[in-house]
């Protein structure tokens, strides 16, 4: 089950508004992500010792087709989790690796950024490898980024884009809750070719999880 490694869908975004402004008092998570933890899987900050499975696992050629092209090199998922770091730091952005139960290194992340100051409106992406493709992982994991979502950062809205030819992506999101507002006609380039993108929302104060898998008690 593919997602997000976009502009839509996820971006590396290195230019947030200038209009934005650090909150007076500081946040834990701008100091470091907590780990959620659900039935099948635990999400957690990203290492630099997660580059080489984010490499091998988010580069293969079902994962990448309707995201923005991921790091190509070990030292260019270094890069990336250093520029999430800094960027979490600044209370703009936050990236969590999913771990599946049973294993160290990371199947995929989910990346969640500002869209207005003190994350009222935010913008998630994420991507899972292929080989979990089907086997509940993405469902469980989105609640807990959306349950974190709501509940820590005091979002009100949070937003996806998906490529529309993207049927498993748009039919995740479905499953999840998200309602589809709309079409965005070529706002997308991939691989020469704009193409159309569906924008989805879900709102804090209509969302419940559709499992209920949630985090597990302390």
């Amino acid at each position: 089950m593919t997602k997000a490694f976009s502009r839509s869908n996820l971006a590396l975004q290195l230019a947030p508004p200038a209009s934005m402004r650090a909150p007076a008092s500081v946040p834990s998570w701008r100091e470091g992500l907590p780990v959620l933890t659900g039935r099948r899987v635990a999400l957690r900050e990203l290492r630099p010792t997660d580059a080489p499975a984010l490499l091998a696992m988010l580069t293969t050629d079902e994962v990448t087709r309707f995201i923005s092209p991921p790091p190509t090199t070990v030292q260019g998922f270094k890069r990336f989790i250093d520029w999430a770091e800094r960027e979490r730091e600044a209370g703009r952005y936050l990236c969590f690796a999913v771990v599946p139960h049973g294993l160290a290194a990371p199947a995929g992340l989910f990346q969640v950024r500002a869209l207005e100051p003190d994350f009222r409106t935010a913008e998630w992406g994420f991507a899972l490898a292929s080989a979990f493709w089907g086997s509940g992982l993405f469902l469980e994991a989105a609640e807990l980024v959306l349950e974190f979502a709501f509940d820590v950062l005091g979002v009100h809205r949070v937003e996806a884009r998906a490529a529309a030819h993207n049927g498993r992506g748009n039919g995740a999101l479905r499953k999840l809750g998200a309602v589809q507002e709309g079409v965005l006609r070529r706002s997308f380039l991939r691989r020469g070719e704009y193409l159309d993108q569906i924008l989805w929302a879900v709102l804090a104060d209509e969302w419940r999880p559709p499992t209920g898998a949630g985090r597990l008690p302390n």
